[in-house]
C-alpha cells in the first residue's frame, strides 16, 4: 500500500517515530510536513533525536489564525495528493494539520486513517477538540488509543472502522526515557536538582490567546513557591511580549525560562520534576508514563484515565487548587496499564496490512 503521512507538529513527529519505520517495512510511505511548527526546536530537532523518517515535502505553512492556517494546509494538500496518488492519507492527533490532512485525504476520495481517534475533552470551544471530532467523522480507518475513545465513536455513530490499537506516542515514550536518561544533561545544563523543581508548559490557544487568562496563567506560575522550569513554546513567548507580561515572568525568582526542548531534554527534565503542571495532552500522558504526578491547567481532558487513577488533577488557571495539588503525593501501588504497553505501532501496522489485504 501507497501512504501518505501528514504531520506538522511536535506531538506528530514523536507518534510518527514510532509508526514510521515500521510502516516502510510494509508498505511504501512518504511523509508532507506541513510546516505547523516552524521552528526548529519544535520541528527539526525531533527528527534527528527520534529518528523519524525525513519529510519528503516540506510545505511551510506555519503562522497565522487556525481558520487561515487550517485553510492554507488544506489547499497546499490537495496538490500534494494529487501528486502522490496514496492508496491512504494518515493524520495523527487533533491540530489544524490533521484537519486539513484529513479533508483534502476525503475529498480527493482518497480513504483517511486517524492515529488517536476517538479522544474527547467535550470542550467545543477548544480548536483541538472540533479539529478531532470532524477528523473522526471524516475518517474510514479510526485507531483508538483507549476504550474510552472507542466507545466515544460508537456514542457518536461514526462510520469509519473502529481499531483498539492502544496509543503510538506511549510506545515512544517508553523506549526512549531510558535513552534521554543516559544521554540527555539537561539538568546539569539548568543546575536542577532531581525532585526539586516543577517542569511547566503552556501553549493553548484558550490559555495564551485571551490576555485576561494569560494573566491568571502568569500569577499562577509565580505563586509556585518551587524552581518552576517553563520552556517557553514559540505561541506563548509571542503572546507574553504582546501582553506585555514577559517580563514578569523573567523576573519570578522562582521561575527560569527557556527555550523550547527537544523530546530527550524534556522528557528527562519532566522524568525528574517533582511534578508537571500543563496545558498539553500530550504531555499529561507522558507525565503518567513517568510516573510523575501532573496538574493540568484546563477544567477538561481528553485523557481522563490519568484523572481517574490519580495521577492528574485538573485545576483550570485556579492559583489555589494549582498550589493544593502540587502538595499531595502521588498515588499508592503500582501505576495501571493504560495505553498499550508499548506496541500500539505493531497494532496500527497490522490494522493497515489487514486493510490492505481486504482492499
Amino acid at each position: 500500500m501507497k501512504l501518505l503521512t501528514v504531520i506538522g507538529n511536535r506531538p506528530q513527529f514523536v507518534k510518527a517515530a514510532a509508526v514510521s519505520k515500521r510502516l516502510r517495512e510494509r508498505h511504501e510511505e512518504a511523509i508532507v510536513h506541513t510546516g505547523q511548527h516552524y521552528d526548529d526546536e519544535m520541528s527539526r530537532v525531533f527528527f534527528d533525536e527520534l529518528g523519524v523518517p525525513a519529510p519528503d515535502r516540506e510545505l511551510h505553512a506555519g503562522g497565522g489564525s487556525n481558520t487561515e492556517q487550517t485553510a492554507r494546509i488544506l489547499g497546499l494538500l490537495e496538490a500534494e495528493i494529487a501528486a502522490a496518488r496514496p492508496d491512504m492519507v494518515l493524520v495523527y492527533g487533533d491540530t489544524n494539520t490533521t484537519l486539513a490532512g484529513a479533508l483534502a485525504a476525503a475529498q480527493a476520495g482518497v480513504p483517511v486513517g486517524h492515529v488517536e481517534a476517538g479522544m474527547r475533552s467535550f470542550d467545543r470551544a477548544m480548536p483541538e477538540e472540533l479539529n478531532r471530532v470532524l477528523t473522526d467523522h471524516a475518517s474510514d480507518v479510526l485507531l483508538c488509543s483507549t476504550t474510552a475513545a472507542m466507545d466515544n465513536l460508537e456514542a457518536e455513530r461514526a462510520v469509519g472502522e473502529k481499531y483498539l490499537v492502544g496509543d503510538v506516542m506511549a510506545d515512544v515514550s517508553l523506549a526512549f526515557a531510558p535513552i534521554a536518561e543516559q544521554r540527555s544533561d539537561v539538568l546539569d545544563r539548568l543546575g536542577l536538582a532531581s525532585g526539586e523543581y516543577y517542569a511547566a508548559t503552556a501553549h493553548r490557544a484558550g490559555n495564551v490567546d485571551d490576555p485576561a487568562r494569560l494573566e491568571r496563567l502568569v500569577e499562577l506560575f509565580e505563586a509556585v513557591p518551587e524552581k518552576l522550569v517553563l520552556p517557553l513554546h514559540p505561541r506563548t513567548a509571542a503572546r507574553l511580549e504582546e501582553a506585555n507580561l514577559r517580563r514578569r515572568l523573567d523576573d519570578a525568582p522562582n521561575v527560569v525560562l527557556t527555550a523550547p526542548l527537544g523530546y530527550l531534554d524534556f522528557t528527562k527534565l519532566a522524568a525528574h520534576a517533582g511534578a508537571v503542571l500543563t496545558d498539553s495532552g500530550g504531555v499529561q500522558k507522558e507525565a503518567f508514563l513517568l510516573g510523575v504526578p501532573c496538574v493540568t491547567l484546563r477544567d477538561s481532558t481528553e485523557w481522563v484515565e490519568t484523572v481517574d487513577a490519580g495521577w492528574n488533577v485538573l485545576v483550570d488557571l485556579d492559583r489555589d487548587a494549582a498550589l493544593a495539588a502540587l502538595q499531595q503525593p502521588p498515588p499508592a501501588g503500582e501505576r495501571p496499564e493504560l495505553y498499550g504497553g508499548g506496541h500500539a505501532a505493531e497494532r496500527v501496522c497490522d490494522v493497515l496490512d489487514a486493510y490492505t489485504a481486504r482492499g
